[in-house]
């Protein structure tokens, strides 16, 4: 890419992937403007002396940045494409995401590191932090990037690394274009984000990019039709193959279970004939200190898949998986407190999360803490589907009216409580719960909803969510 000092680039956005943008930018002699929704973004950022305009609506944004015509206009992932604020623009000229302009970067600067590029609806972030930990056992300098929070741009700028593990969401995936994977892997898909992509079909489609010019292995989940549509579609690059992964005996090119061990059956000499062991389930339990659930075996066998794709000998995928460490927030166990078990997952934001975290109780135990902002999601049909597996259900957040009809549609015998945002709610949330529990019992947050109505991240609300169990610990002390 050219780094003519007269080369303007405006961003869309001020928060952190703005800003992250800007620096590296301004670092390669990039003449470097910004407009931002939020006041107090804007302001922070020309406090530190960025030149951002604040503008008071979507269509002030769209409008000035058609006036601009910059050079190169790179967009925040939380600005949908059909908003006002975007829309025009892309209708004027290319408008690229951070990890479109990272690819980009890369490959001016001469790099040729491979990128494993995930996405899906859930899983993502277990996923890449696996395979970084397989590639760092096989000796590499690699780390895992992007949706996860670390910086994918300012990575690339540094030049620092041997590989990238790229935790793709649907909004960077949307403006992304020339991205040539080493190996990509879609986990799942179901209805998410429908408030930002306006319909489950821009969703999917958007998802299905991670596929798009994949140089070895495009991995998927056998018996997902949707994702294997999206594999078959797929414009991919000659000799690329299409890589399986199930919990069931692994086929030809798959990796699954054989007993109890994690198998390969892809990138072995006769995968007719032969298989590679690459984790044994009981030595990982014994190493993360519990048995992993059905979605964790996947997400491994996920992770196994694509770092195998780029010649890791099997040793070193069982040594990384040994090492690893899930990260927080994912169906984390905060502890018995009130003779009851209480499991943090505040990284469900969507159906399919709370799905899966509840499809690990007994029936007739949990008490289910869910709620926030439903981004355009209907949990109707969730509601039924788990309701046999209650104890009963608090109802927290912002979007209480829809969950509380479903409640009463699907489950009008089950207790059922609604807890405001008042300060340290989630105190008062934690005492309905041994209310409504019995001896025995899991109290579990997996909120199905995302938390920015009341909290800054999934993770503060986690946080917040294990203070307050810790506090009640004290008290039953």
């Amino acid at each position: 890419m050219s780094e003519n000092p007269k080369t303007t680039a405006l961003i869309l956005g001020a928060g952190k992937t703005g800003l992250g943008v800007a620096q590296v930018l301004k670092e390669r002699n990039y003449q470097v403007s910004l407009l931002e929704r939020n006041a107090d973004a804007a302001a922070s950022a020309k406090a530190e002396g960025w030149d951002v305009t604040h503008c008071e609506t979507d269509e002030q944004m769209g409008k000035l940045a058609c006036d601009a015509h910059a050079d190169l206009v790179v967009a925040s992932p939380g600005i949908s494409v059909f908003s006002q604020a975007l829309a025009p623009v892309i209708a004027q000229q290319e408008v690229i995401s951070e990890v479109e302009l990272a690819w980009r970067l890369q490959q001016a600067d001469g790099g040729e590191q491979p990128w494993l590029c995930v996405t899906g609806t859930n899983g993502k972030t277990t996923t890449v932090e696996m395979a970084a930990t397989i590639l760092r056992a096989a000796g590499q300098r690699a780390f895992a990037v992007g949706n996860n929070g670390q910086s994918l741009i300012s990575r690339v700028h540094s030049g620092d690394y041997d590989a990238l593990v790229v935790e793709l969401s649907s909004f960077q995936l949307a403006l992304t274009y020339t991205v040539e994977p080493t190996a990509s892997l879609c986990l799942n898909v179901a209805a998410d984000h429908l408030d930002w992509h306006r319909s489950f079909e821009h969703y999917r489609d958007s998802k299905a990019r991670v596929y798009e010019n994949t140089k070895i292995a495009c991995v998927f989940p056998q018996g997902d039709e949707v994702v294997r549509k999206m594999v078959e579609d797929a414009d991919v690059q000659e000799g690329a193959r299409a890589i399986g992964i199930t919990l069931g005996h692994p086929g030809p090119s798959d990796f699954g279970l054989v007993e109890q061990y994690l198998v390969d059956r892809a990138f072995v000499e006769n995968r007719y004939q032969q298989a590679a062991e690459v984790a044994d389930l009981e030595e990982l339990a014994t190493a993360w200190s519990a048995a992993p659930s059905p979605a964790v075996v996947l997400d491994a066998l996920a992770a196994a898949a694509l770092t195998r794709a780029v010649g890791v000998e099997p040793v070193a995928v069982r040594d990384g998986l040994m090492r690893f460490a899930a990260p927080g927030h994912r169906r984390h166990v905060l502890g018995q407190v009130a003779e009851v078990t209480w499991i943090d997952d505040s990284k469900a934001t969507n159906a399919h999360a709370a799905r899966a975290s509840l499809a690990g109780i007994e029936p007739g135990t949990a008490v289910w803490i869910v709620g926030g902002l439903t981004k355009g999601q209907d949990l109707s049909e969730l509601v039924a589907e788990v309701a046999s597996r209650l104890r009963a259900a608090i109802i927290i957040g912002e979007d209480r009216t829809a969950l509380r009809e479903a409640f009463q549609t699907h489950a009008p015998q089950l207790p059922v409580v609604e807890v405001d945002g008042h300060e340290d709610f989630l105190m008062s949330v934690v005492h309905e719960a041994v209310a409504l529990s019995r001896p025995g019992d899991t109290i579990l947050l997996a909120p199905a909803c995302a938390s920015w109505d009341q909290f800054k991240s999934y993770s503060e609300r986690g946080d917040l969510f294990a203070d307050a169990v810790r506090r009640l610990a004290e008290q039953q002390a």
